[in-house]
């Protein structure tokens, strides 16, 4: 969960792809470690989340902007 929202703007798809990737990794890894009580800070689940989103949102964008075909 490295990138900012302005790293982000600047990624290719493929990036986007492999960030989301990493960062649903990362998401699963909290989880597990908040169900056996290994987490002490529970809302980085929630930075993560939302950090999911941000990631998702700026794939769609590229994704209609290739289909519209403007970059």
């Amino acid at each position: 969960m490295a990138s900012s929202n302005v790293e982000l703007k600047e990624m290719d798809l493929a990036a986007l792809v492999e960030e989301l990737r990493a960062t649903k990794q990362e998401s699963l890894n909290l989880r597990f470690r908040n169900a056996t009580g290994q987490l002490d800070n529970n809302a980085e689940i929630g930075k993560v989340r939302r950090q999911i989103a941000r990631i998702n949102t700026h794939i769609r964008a590229k994704e209609i902007a290739l289909a519209e075909g403007t970059n």
